[in-house]
């Protein structure tokens, strides 16, 4: 998981300003990425803020980082879309000329779609919903722990009436989905992802139930014993060095649901959580959030702070963390390489073989918890949260029965019912953050991370570098392709340019019937 922020000057995650400018940026422009440094530097410090709430703050600080929250989201949204910004960006789109070149051009609608979009909430509105959802993510984390969905329901009505509110202010074409997945997803539409999905989710059916059968048929050797978690850590920060994050620009912390956030130019902080029976969890999660920050280590040094050197978008982010997550981390490669440092930090794998290993950590088995799913099921979480969100949105189902709801559709999709509502409805944060919209982007990473690394590996010296644990020539492929484009195309627009065609499943069915099938 991301953390990304959307507003006038940066739809992407808060960083400060490199100002290198090019010869046509007209005066204009010039002040307008000025104006956005000081809006960067206030992002910046809300992130931070967010940061130390998820990662070591003290409870009785809640009510006052509520505050602080507020106050910040407000004078951005004052900023980025007062009357100033206004002018200036009326200015240097009158001063724009033919030539200016692809980034300037990016940048001034990037600009203009933030700004149209961001002046359509008030101040008052952009605060109340700071406030609300730091006061929910609390809730939301009483209420898993306690496993009562009733301490956490009065605040998702809360979050629920925001995101309706702000979905008729922004306008949509037809659905209030389409509002609030485009924050995510810029230029998708609820019609699209569920035509893709409609394609997808047949075939991915039938697939995760014949891979679970074959797991369940040949069953896997179970990790045992205890790893130590100061061990854990050595590990998942020589393996995050190894792919190459920078660690002079980024630490890894621990957090009860692990995500990737940037605090400002040459800070990206990846979280993740332990466990003292399974060293596989917390890896992986770093992993996957390495992923996430290795794209923003890899734009532009120069476009910091716009949306030329932003991230374009969640499915794209996703991609970038599920391909060095599944793709390089659950590969035969990968763990010809390090399969021989984890015997040397755990003794207890010392008697296991590589295959075996691989055995267990690519076994398919039906999860009540999404994280915890394996790459065959795992979309099938995805899709079930999906569509109750648009009926949750469209008034079809009330806060009140989404426990009931939940239940029973994971029941017909999983052939099992979740075992409470920690393990059910309450298990991730996304709800609480206001991130309605937000879930449909992990299967498009899926199958956009499938793609990307099917054209990538076309590239034999990519393909026999990764055969060979070597990760350089697949990360520069990444960088060349995906990172250096920051948000100068629309996210389709992006994965044809890197492809030749927008989003397909074909790819990613064909690399799960390879792993689980073949």
């Amino acid at each position: 998981m991301t953390t990304l922020r959307f507003t006038t000057c940066n739809i992407g995650v808060a960083r400060g300003l490199n100002l290198v400018l090019i010869d046509s940026m007209n005066k204009a422009y010039q002040e307008i990425i000025k104006l956005c440094e000081e809006v960067s530097l206030l992002e910046g410090t809300a992130s931070a803020l967010d940061w130390d709430q998820e990662t070591y703050m003290p409870s009785k600080s809640l009510a006052f980082r509520a505050k602080q929250l507020s106050y910040l989201s407000g004078k951005i949204h004052e900023l980025s879309t007062g009357d100033g910004f206004k002018k200036k960006l009326e200015a240097a789109e009158a001063a724009s000329r033919g030539g200016d070149g692809l980034t300037v051009k990016a940048n001034l609608l990037e600009w203009r779609h933030g700004f149209d979009k961001s002046n359509k909430l008030s101040q008052e509105l952009v605060e109340r919903s700071s406030k609300i959802t730091t006061l929910a993510k609390n809730a939301w984390a009483d209420a898993r722990e306690k496993n009562e969905f009733t301490l956490f329901a009065p605040h998702l009505e809360q979050l629920l009436a925001i995101a309706k509110e702000k979905a008729e202010l922004w306008g949509y074409d037809d659905e209030p989905y389409d509002a609030l997945l485009g924050c995510y997803e810029r230029g998708a539409k609820t019609a699209d992802i569920a035509k893709i999905f409609g394609e997808f989710q047949p075939e991915v059916t039938v697939l995760a139930r014949k891979a679970v059968e074959r797991s369940t048929a040949n069953p896997a050797r179970k990790l045992t014993g205890d790893f130590p978690i100061e061990k854990q850590q050595i590990l998942n920060q020589e393996v995050a060095e190894s792919i190459g994050f920078d660690f002079e620009a980024g630490r890894i912390d621990a957090t009860t649901h692990p995500f990737c956030t940037t605090l400002g130019p040459q800070d990206v902080r990846l979280t993740t959580r332990y466990y003292a029976h399974d060293f596989t969890a917390s890896l992986f999660g770093v992993m996957h959030e390495a992923g996430h920050g290795l794209y923003e280590q890899g734009i532009p040094a120069d476009q910091f702070g716009l949306p030329s050197g932003s991230a374009v978008s969640l499915g794209i982010h996703e991609s970038q963390s599920l391909l060095w997550e599944a793709h390089v981390g659950r590969s035969r490669g990968f763990w010809n390489k390090w399969f021989s440092r984890v015997q040397e930090l755990f003794s207890q794998m010392q008697d296991w073989s590589v295959g075996e290993f691989l055995q267990t950590i690519n076994q398919a088995k039906y999860s009540q918890i999404r994280v915890d799913a394996d790459e065959a099921t795992y979309d099938l979480h995805i899709m079930l949260r999906f569509n109750i969100e648009r009926e949750i949105l469209n008034g079809d189902i009330a806060v009140a029965d989404i426990p009931a709801a939940w239940n029973e559709r994971f029941e017909k999709m999983f052939g099992m019912k979740p075992e409470n509502d920690t393990k059910g409805c309450l298990q991730d944060i996304h709800w609480s953050m206001g991130g309605l919209g937000y879930f449909p982007t992990y299967s498009l990473g899926n199958l956009n991370a499938s793609q990307l690394f099917h054209k990538a590996c076309e590239d034999t010296s990519v393909r026999t570098a990764f055969d060979n644990a070597d990760y350089s020539p697949l990360l520069n492929w990444m960088r060349t392709n995906i990172h250096a484009h920051g948000s100068t195309y629309l996210p389709q627009d992006l994965m044809k340019k890197a492809t030749g065609e927008g989003t397909n499943p074909k790819y990613h069915l064909a690399h799960l019937e390879r792993r689980f099938l073949a």
